[in-house]
Order: C-alpha cells, then sequence, then structure tokens
C-alpha cells in the first residue's frame, strides 16, 4: 500500500514536531528523496549566514537530482518556508539568491488569531452573515 503523498498536518502531530527532518517528513509523506532535498535546503540556508546565491551545489554534494531538488524548492517557496531575493532588492545591495522566509510562521501566526477570534465571536449580526454566507456554500 502507497503513502498518501499530502502534507500531514495533523494537530496532534504537531508538538511532537522536534527537528527539520520531522518538518520535511510532515510536509513531503511518502517521498524520502523529497524529505532527503527539504532537509539539506533548508540545513543548508539555515547555516548559512547570507542569502544562497544557489541552491544546485546540493545536488552534487548530496546526490540530490535536479528534478527533486526543483520540485523541492519550488514547494517549500509556496508554503512560505524560503524565498528568493531579486537583485532588485535594495536591502541585499543588487545581490540575488535564497534565504529562509517568515511568510509561513506569519501566516499560521494569522490563522490562529483568527481561528480564536471566530470562536470568541458570538454577535448575532455576525452570526446571521455566517449563516447566509453558508448558504452559498450548499452545493446544487
Amino acid at each position: 500500500m502507497t503513502e498518501p503523498t499530502k502534507i500531514n498536518f495533523n494537530h496532534r502531530r504537531m508538538r511532537q514536531l522536534d527537528d527539520i527532518t520531522d518538518l520535511a517528513e510532515m510536509l513531503f509523506p511518502g517521498n524520502r528523496n523529497q524529505q532527503h532535498a527539504a532537509a539539506r535546503i533548508l540545513l543548508a540556508l539555515k547555516r548559512s549566514t547570507d542569502i544562497m546565491s544557489s541552491l544546485s551545489e546540493l545536488e552534487q554534494k548530496h546526490n540530490i537530482s535536479r528534478r527533486t531538488l526543483q520540485r523541492t524548492r519550488a514547494k517549500l517557496v509556496r508554503l512560505g518556508l524560503i524565498e528568493h531575493v531579486s537583485w532588485m532588492n535594495r536591502r541585499y545591495g543588487g545581490r540575488q539568491g535564497w534565504k529562509l522566509s517568515g511568510k509561513m510562521s506569519t501566516a499560521l501566526r494569522h490563522l490562529a488569531e483568527r481561528i480564536d477570534q471566530w470562536r470568541s465571536d458570538t454577535q448575532p449580526g455576525h452570526l446571521e452573515k455566517e449563516e447566509v454566507l453558508a448558504e452559498f456554500l450548499r452545493p446544487g
């Protein structure tokens, strides 16, 4: 039986995350190659004191295929864990490359705040509005 390949975001599992390898297993379940590539990308960016101009050196150094590296990098960018710095960014003085990003952690904090607000919001006007909006979601 094959393992599912979708992100395994289980609330019980969040407390068990200890390190990069646990995060990689959660983000890339069922694909050991991408887990390895994600761990190597994140570790390389974590160790780097500056932006990394290219991630291609990880291909040769850790025997990761170009396709696996690119697919893994693309998913990490979509999730907001890493980001590419453009040469036009004044903060980095015309340099370009890759760095760890805070977008995912910021987004998760905003989501947690919204859920807390939603849970505590019991104003009648908001509840009626939500009832109307829920009706639009009815299929057919």
